[in-house]
C-alpha cells in the first residue's frame, strides 16, 4: 500500500514542502477514514464528513508551511484531533448563522479536553489502526485464512460453521485466527511506534 511507503515523520516533513502532491495523497490515504469516522462519531452526516475532511486538509495545508513536528510538544494525533474539532465546531456555528471565531475557539478547546470526546477520538484511532493493519496483512495471508478470520473472529460465527463453509478443519480456523491476530498486533504496534 502506498500509504505505508514512507515513515510517519518523513511524511510530515514532505507535507511542509510546498506543492508536494504525492505527500498529500499519501496523507489523505492514511487519514481520510479516520477524519470521516470521527465526524460520524460527532453526529455528522456522510456528506458533512466529506466536507469536514476537505476543510481539515485545507487547514492543514495552510498550517504545514510553519509546522515542525516535535514529539516532545505533543503527539500529531492530538493536533489532528484539535484541527478536526475546530472544523466541526466552525461548521456547527455556521449552520446556526453565527461564526464567531472566539466562540468556535472556546468550543474547540472545551471539546478537546472533554473526556467523552477523547474516548470517541481514541476509539476511532484504534479502528483506524486496525483498518490500516488489515490492509497490510491482506497481501500476506491467503483468501481462505482471511475469510476464516473475518467470519470467526470478526463476525462471531461459530467455529464449526466457519470451518464447514470454507472447507477447512476447526483446527485450521483456530490457526488462521491465531496467526492473523498475532500479525495484526505486530503491525499495529509498529504503526503506533512509528507515530511516536
Amino acid at each position: 500500500m502506498s500509504g505505508q511507503s514512507t515513515t510517519y515523520t518523513a511524511l510530515l516533513g514532505r507535507l511542509a514542502e510546498s506543492d508536494n502532491a504525492s505527500a498529500w495523497r499519501e496523507f489523505h490515504e492514511r487519514y481520510a477514514d479516520l477524519i470521516r469516522g470521527f465526524g460520524r462519531r460527532q453526529g455528522l452526516q456522510p456528506a458533512d464528513c466529506d466536507d469536514v475532511l476537505q476543510e481539515v486538509l485545507l487547514a492543514l495545508s495552510q498550517a504545514m508551511g510553519k509546522f515542525r513536528y516535535d514529539p516532545s510538544k505533543g503527539k500529531f494525533r492530538s493536533y489532528l484531533k484539535t484541527v478536526a474539532l475546530h472544523v466541526i465546531y466552525k461548521r456547527r456555528h455556521a449552520a446556526r448563522g453565527q461564526v464567531d471565531m472566539e466562540e468556535v475557539d472556546q468550543a474547540t478547546r472545551a471539546a478537546a479536553s472533554d473526556p467523552s470526546i477523547e474516548l470517541q477520538w481514541e476509539e476511532e484511532w484504534r479502528q483506524y489502526h486496525l483498518r490500516q493493519a488489515m490492509r497490510v496483512i491482506e497481501g500476506e495471508f491467503g483468501s481462505q485464512d482471511l475469510q476464516a478470520f473475518q467470519r470467526y473472529a470478526v463476525e462471531g460465527r461459530a467455529v464449526g460453521e466457519t470451518a464447514e463453509s470454507l472447507d477447512m478443519s476447526v483446527d485450521q480456523v483456530y490457526q488462521s485466527k491465531s496467526r492473523i491476530l498475532k500479525r495484526l498486533s505486530e503491525v499495529i504496534e509498529h504503526q503506533v511506534e512509528e507515530e511516536g
